[in-house]
């Protein structure tokens, strides 16, 4: 991820074709070292093709995947819950709200 990163912002730069050098420049500026096999993949599947297409492509793709949530739960009809139940419930919604928060960076950074 972190190879194609430095490879798109060189693109929007204005650099339609960035070397292996260009892309370890960018990488190196914010601290990262350059994998070379990775990085050599990369350029050889990239090579002499259009990244404008390639992404009009790859949002096509993407708008046929379901990415939608299917909302809560309807909630059950009838008598209130029970002392014990009604003390479970908000133990649980912490829980969620935590690791709601926890996951904002999906556990990894831009450049890792």
């Amino acid at each position: 991820m972190k190879h194609l990163a430095a490879f798109l912002l060189l693109g929007l730069a204005g650099n339609n074709s960035p070397s292996a050098s260009d892309v370890k420049e960018v990488l190196s500026s914010v601290g990262v070292e350059a994998d070379e096999d990775r990085l050599n993949s990369l350029l050889s599947e990239l090579k002499d093709k259009d990244i404008n297409q390639l992404i009009s492509e790859g949002q096509t793709k993407l708008a046929s995947v379901p990415s939608g949530g299917g909302g809560g739960a309807p909630a059950a009809g009838g008598a209130a819950p029970t002392g014990g139940a009604a003390e479970e419930a908000p133990k649980a919604e912490e829980k969620e709200e935590e690791k709601e928060e926890s996951d904002e960076d999906m556990g990894f950074g831009l450049f890792d």
